[in-house]
């Protein structure tokens, strides 16, 4: 009953959270990758030691004046620049290896045009938007049963509530991130964001599953709240063993894995995180407020 009794608290943190993350999207926006934008990224190695970074970016600069270099491991340089062609292809690669004085070794090679950058986008916001309308859907169908003392439609009323913080915040953060460290949003980006949103229902439908059969077993006199703060008691610690071991994966798979996964990996770590967070304090409780409202309303 603590999470319920102290609900107005969690509701508090969450609104400062979203609230930072909303003017942060609106102060500083996202930087888009090349897959929305359009150009060319290109990962690089050198086996002998990374050449001066000033002096790659002047051998491309007669290439591309914006071209953006920087370092990426030990040895490895990712350049970010506009759309090439084949032949400027080759320019690039020679000026990669400063005209031949210096091995380079090119690792990974993506050309997008902005036509395919701008289809990617509108692809993405329909994928988002149909996979939260989907969810909403699904709640109300799988609890149509449940009417009382909160309709059906109110729990996915809550779920995309829910979402809605689940998605905001790790963009938000993204967006600082994208300001000050340069960080990127792609598809890999949007993909985390889809599984965001998939776990974070997950986490959701569990404790609103409880909920459901424990109306069934209640008495007619005990008070909705309590039988929401039984439920939450019922499924916090499988909810939080549950996210501990995807997030401990993640976490390794940050340090471990390759600097082409890190943003991905860290959308996720963050999304998981805030999900398991808003399915047991912001979710369920907001079942019990929007109950109280209702109460208050029949007894004017």
């Amino acid at each position: 009953m603590w999470v319920i009794n102290n609900r107005k608290l969690f509701y508090t943190f969450s609104g400062i959270l979203i609230v930072a993350s909303l003017l942060s999207l609106i102060i500083f926006g996202l930087k888009p990758g090349i897959d929305f934008t359009g150009g060319t990224l290109i990962e690089v190695a050198y086996p002998s030691g990374l050449p001066d970074q000033t002096q790659v970016v002047l051998a491309l600069s007669a290439i591309d004046p914006a071209v953006s270099v920087r370092q990426s491991g030990d040895n490895e340089y990712i350049v970010r620049m506009k759309a090439i062609d084949e032949n400027e292809h080759a320019a690039v690669t020679k000026a990669l290896s400063l005209d031949g004085s210096i091995q380079s070794v090119e690792k990974t090679f993506d050309s997008i045009g902005p036509i395919l950058g701008a289809e990617a986008l509108r692809k993405s916001y329909i994928s988002i938007f149909l996979v939260i309308l989907g969810i909403v859907l699904y709640i109300t169908f799988a609890f149509r049963k449940v009417s009382l003392p909160v309709s059906s439609w109110k729990y996915g009323l809550v779920a995309v509530v829910a979402l809605i913080h689940d998605v905001v915040i790790p963009t938000g953060l993204f967006s600082i991130l994208g300001y000050f460290a340069g960080y990127e949003v792609d598809t890999l980006f949007i993909t985390a964001l889809l599984v965001i949103l998939g776990f974070s229902v997950h986490d959701t439908i569990v404790v609103f599953d409880r909920v459901r059969e424990n109306l069934k077993n209640a008495s007619a006199k005990k008070p909705f709240g309590e039988i929401v703060g039984e439920s939450i008691s019922q499924t916090f610690t499988r909810s939080i063993n549950t996210s501990l071991t995807t997030l401990i994966a993640l976490v390794v798979l940050y340090f471990v894995g390759g600097a082409t996964t890190q943003h991905f990996t860290l959308a996720l770590i963050v999304g998981i995180a805030v999900g398991t967070y808003s399915s047991i304090f912001i979710g369920s409780p907001l079942l019990v407020t929007i109950e109280r409202w209702g109460s208050r309303k029949k007894n004017k």
